[in-house]
């Protein structure tokens, strides 16, 4: 699992779901689809509409994968950052409930957090 106590930060651009299709499919539960998805050098985190999956890429290889679940129904609180005029980048912090506690996503400013913001609303509220 991810060590998102650590300052784990990712930068993570937007990218057409369809890309991670083949990683996730074998997670995804009945009813369940991708509604948003991003990716780092390596990494990638996807929001369903049941949960955001963080997939951790290890290794030289990089054959060996974590899939880290993040339920909505345990998020407490989020917040997001906006792009600034010296700051590019957008942030989406998730406070769950339990021993994960903060997880923070650092965003590419060419995403549109605030899409993102109503898409998590509309799931956690």
């Amino acid at each position: 699992m991810i060590d998102f106590k650590n300052g784990s930060l990712f930068k993570l651009s937007p990218i057409d779901p369809s890309a991670v299709m083949d990683k996730v499919a074998p997670f995804l539960v009945d009813g369940e689809h991708i509604v948003a998805a991003f990716k780092a050098i390596r990494d990638s985190v996807v929001f369903t509409n049941k949960r955001v999956i963080s997939i951790n890429v290890q290794g030289i290889t990089g054959r060996k994968v974590d899939f880290t679940s993040l339920p909505y129904s345990k998020i407490q609180a989020y917040s997001v950052e906006t792009a600034g005029t010296l700051d590019f980048d957008c942030e989406l912090d998730l406070f769950f409930s339990g021993d994960i506690g903060q997880v923070r996503f650092e965003l590419k400013g060419s995403c549109d957090i605030i899409a993102l913001n109503k898409l998590i609303s509309s799931y956690v509220l």
